[in-house]
C-alpha cells in the first residue's frame, strides 16, 4: 500500500470488492502445503543463472501487456517484481485501476461481455470469478508448469468445470481480530478463546479509558468483518452449513449458530469508538496504527498498510481469530488471494504466461513480501515467509494453519451472497436492527442471488 493516506483510498475501494455482499476464502488443507514436501517446486526454486546474451535476458523486449486491477495489487511490491520482470523479460506494463467494489464488479462483466479485456486482469476467486463465467473469457492455466505448485485448495477456487483459470497473488488473509498488544500488556490481559472472554476484556478495556473496539461505517463494506469472519464458528457448529444453505434447505434466521454471528454486533455496541458511525476505513488504520483503540474487526491485509502508516507498530500490533464459545474450537476465517487471468483472446499470452511464471518464482515472491509485507501464508506449496514478515501474520496468524484451524469464509462455500451484506451488517452494528432481524433480511438478499443462479429456494 501507498505510504500515504491518499493512497490508501483506492485501496479501501479494492478490499471493498473482495468482501462485496459476501466474502471468500481459503481452507485449512489448502495451506498445509504437504503434498508439496517429496520435491522442490520448480517455481519456489532459486533464480537460475541468466544466459550471457541480450536476446535469451529479453526474450519478450518490445511486448507490452495491459494491467487491470486495483491498488491492493499495484503496490510497491508489485512494482517491484513488474520493474525486475522488464529487465530480465523486457517485458513492459500498462496499468489501469479498478475503481473496486460494485463498480469494478460491473466495469469487468461489462468488458467481459463486450470483448474489451485487458492482457491480464486482477480479480477475486470464488464466486464472483464464477459469475463472469471464467471459461469464456479467461485462459485455461491447467496444464501450465507453474500452476503445478500451486495450492490444490487455490485451484479449486479459481476454477470451472475442473478447469484451472488463475494464478494467486502470494498471499492469503484472515478475517480476525486485529488488536494492540500493548493495551493487553498493560491490563495483563489474555488473547480470548471464546466470545465471553472477548467481551469482558472489552469492559476491562472501556473501565481503563480506553477504545475497546474501532468501527468504521464511514466505509461500510468494514462493518462486514465480523459477520464473515464469523464462518470458521459457523461452520464448526454446523459442518454441512453451506451445502444446505446453497441447497435452501438451511438459512440464517433458522440457524441458530448463524443467528448467534449476527448477535455479536449488540454484544459490543457499548465500546466503540466514539465516531463509529462516521469513522472510515482510513481512520481505523490510523487508529490501531497508533493505538487509540484496542480491536478491529477487519482482514489481516490492513497490517502491511498499518505499518507503512506507523513503522513502530510492526511489533505492537497482533491477530486472533474470532472466538466463539467453545475454546477448543477456537479457528480463523480464511481468504484466498485473488488472482491473475489471461484474457483468453490476448495477442500476448505467452508474454503472459511468461510473467506468470516469473511472478510464482520464490525469488520474486520474497521481493515482492519483503518490499510490501504479506497478509498471510502462501498459497505456493513449500514457499515459507521470510522473516521481515511481521509477527502479527508470522507467528499470531501462522498458528492457525499449523494447528489445521482455517475454515474458508462462506464465499468459497457458496455461490450465494447477498448483494446488500454490508448494509445488513452496518444496520446491525448500529443498532439499528437485531441479530435476529439481520439473519432473516440476509436470508430474503440471498434468495434474489439463488434464485439469479437458477436455484431451488424456498
Amino acid at each position: 500500500m501507498k505510504k500515504r493516506i491518499a493512497g490508501l483510498v483506492l485501496s479501501a475501494a479494492m478490499a471493498a470488492g473482495l468482501l462485496a455482499g459476501c466474502g471468500g476464502a481459503a481452507s485449512s488443507g489448502g495451506m498445509s502445503g504437504e503434498e508439496g514436501k517429496d520435491a522442490e517446486p520448480e517455481t519456489t526454486g532459486e533464480n537460475t543463472e541468466s544466459a550471457s546474451s541480450d536476446t535469451a535476458k529479453k526474450p519478450y523486449e518490445g511486448v507490452t501487456i495491459t494491467l487491470w486491477g486495483g491498488t491492493t495489487e499495484f503496490n510497491e511490491g508489485f512494482q517491484a517484481v513488474i520493474e525486475r520482470a522488464t529487465e530480465e523479460l523486457g517485458i513492459k506494463f500498462e496499468t489501469e485501476i479498478n475503481p473496486g467494489g460494485t463498480e469494478g464488479d460491473n466495469i469487468i462483466k461489462t468488458r467481459c461481455a463486450s470483448g474489451d479485456l485487458p492482457d491480464l486482469s486482477a480479480y477475486n476467486s470464488g464466486s464472483l470469478l464464477t459469475a463472469l463465467n471464467p471459461k469464456e473469457h479467461f485462459l485455461d492455466l491447467t496444464d501450465e508448469g507453474f500452476m503445478q505448485n500451486v495450492d490444490d485448495t487455490f485451484k479449486s477456487v479459481v476454477s470451472q468445470d475442473g478447469r484451472v483459470y488463475g494464478a494467486p497473488f502470494p498471499t492469503t488473509q484472515g478475517g480476525c481480530v486485529i488488536y494492540w498488544k500493548p493495551d493487553y500488556e498493560e491490563l495483563g490481559l489474555t488473547v480470548p478463546t471464546t466470545w465471553e472472554d472477548f467481551v469482558a476484556n472489552c469492559r476491562k478495556l472501556k473501565d481503563a479509558g480506553k477504545t475497546p473496539v474501532e468501527l468504521t461505517c464511514g466505509d461500510t463494506w468494514t462493518t462486514q468483518v465480523l459477520f464473515l469472519g464469523d464462518n470458521y464458528n459457523l461452520i464448526s457448529a454446523e459442518p454441512e452449513f453451506a451445502q444446505n444453505f446453497t441447497e435452501g434447505t438451511a438459512k440464517f434466521a433458522e440457524t441458530e449458530a448463524a443467528v448467534r454471528s449476527w448477535n455479536k454486533y449488540a454484544d459490543i455496541r457499548d465500546f466503540y469508538n466514539a465516531d463509529a458511525s462516521a469513522a472510515t476505513y482510513n481512520d481505523g488504520i490510523t487508529a490501531m496504527a497508533n493505538g487509540e483503540a484496542t480491536h478491529w474487526f477487519m482482514l489481516t491485509q490492513v497490517i502491511p498498510m498499518m505499518v507503512a502508516e506507523n513503522p513502530d507498530c510492526a511489533d505492537k500490533v497482533g491477530v486472533f481469530a474470532i472466538p466463539g464459545d467453545d475454546p477448543d474450537r477456537c479457528g480463523l476465517t480464511v481468504w484466498e488471494p485473488g488472482a491473475w487471468y489471461v484474457n483468453r483472446d490476448s495477442e500476448n499470452k505467452e508474454a503472459c504466461l511468461a510473467f506468470l511464471e516469473f511472478w510464482l518464482r520464490k525469488d520474486n515472491m520474497d521481493l515482492y513480501i519483503n518490499t510490501f509485507g504479506a497478509s498471510g501464508p502462501s498459497c505456493v506449496k513449500g514457499y515459507t515467509l521470510p522473516e521481515t514478515v511481521v509477527p502479527a501474520i508470522r507467528v499470531d496468524m501462522q498458528q492457525y494453519f499449523d494447528a489445521g484451524k482455517t475454515i474458508p469464509a462462506l464465499e468459497f462455500l457458496t455461490t450465494i451472497k447477498g448483494a446488500s451484506c454490508e448494509q445488513i451488517t452496518t444496520a446491525a452494528a448500529l443498532g439499528q436492527i437485531s441479530g435476529a432481524e439481520a439473519a432473516k433480511q440476509y436470508d430474503d438478499d440471498c434468495k434474489k442471488s439463488a434464485m439469479q443462479q437458477g436455484l431451488n429456494w424456498n
